[in-house]
């Protein structure tokens, strides 16, 4: 066992601290003896930072760097030179565990490159706390984060992912929480299974389960707060009818039909042509 007189982390290091993704209850005695002892924070949101240490009852003495997506790029080398000169470096995000969907990652690529140590101090994750309550295969999984932002780019992610056997992981905003499982409803099959899971850890955590189309449903009306959902993974390429809403949604952002009918046979294993006549008339009807 550590002895609580050795300090958590050794000087000319950099640390990865997860913090909690709802109960601040989750975070550890590491953590918080982390916060006091580091000599430089950067954290994604510094006011947020001070705000959960106040609520921790511990206090920060080191400089704080305010560092995320925008301005790591400029910052990152800067702090590698912190801790090559000896300082304790510590790294937070806003929840849960730096480079996993939020800024970290051009850190730790720097300090390996310069053979500066890197250490992780483990705790909550969201994606591994929805897969694990999610009741899908966890034996195999991929995160996949936030998907583009652009209906026409999200749709060609998702076609990528149709055929991939493992269970996806996936961030999203609540106010395209719907948008999303429309896509994905569209994609993979409105029969395909998948987790919605809200607020974890928190007061109002809510976990909805079923078939896409049903989370379609039932995510019509106003949704808050952190959003993770979780998709089985591809478990047989299905007939033809199942993907037409897929070719169609392709060909709405300006596709050629059989252009569409190709990109969607390919990531499927369908025919290409089983699937531009079934969505020809498809298009026919109506």
């Amino acid at each position: 066992m550590e002895n609580s007189d050795t300090p958590v982390q050794g000087p000319g290091s950099i640390l990865l601290a997860a913090t909690p993704i709802g109960d601040v209850a989750d975070a550890s005695p590491r953590f918080i003896r982390a916060l006091g002892e580091a000599e430089i924070i950067a954290a994604e949101d510094t006011r947020r930072l001070l705000g959960l240490a106040n609520r921790l009852q511990t206090r920060i003495t080191g400089t704080l760097i305010s560092l995320h997506d925008h301005n790591e790029a400029d910052k990152a080398e800067r702090l590698v030179d912190l801790a090559e000169g000896g300082a304790r470096v510590l790294l937070v995000s806003d929840a849960g565990m730096p480079t996993v969907s939020d800024p970290g990652f051009r850190v730790v690529r720097a300090a390996v490159n310069r053979g500066v140590q890197v250490s992780a101090l483990p705790g909550p994750s969201a994606p591994i706390t929805a897969l694990a309550v999610s009741g899908l295969p966890s034996d195999r999984f991929s995160f996949e984060g936030f998907l583009p932002r652009k209906p026409g780019e999200a749709q060609a992610y998702l076609l990528a992912l149709a055929h991939d056997p493992h269970t996806l992981i996936f961030f999203e905003s609540p106010k395209r929480l719907n948008e999303t499982l429309r896509a994905m409803a569209t994609t993979f099959g409105p029969q395909r299974q998948g987790v919605v899971c809200r607020e974890l850890t928190k007061t109002h955590e809510e976990i909805l389960r079923g078939e896409l189309e049903s989370l379609v449903e039932q995510t019509t009306g106003e949704v808050l707060g952190e959003i993770t959902i979780v998709i089985a993974g591809y478990r047989g390429r299905g007939n033809a009818e199942e993907h037409v809403p897929a070719v169609l949604a392709l060909a709405s952002e300006g596709m050629r039909l059989k252009d569409a009918a190709a990109e969607v046979a390919e990531a499927t294993g369908l025919r290409k042509n089983e699937l531009y006549k079934a969505a020809l008339r498809r298009k026919e009807k109506g």
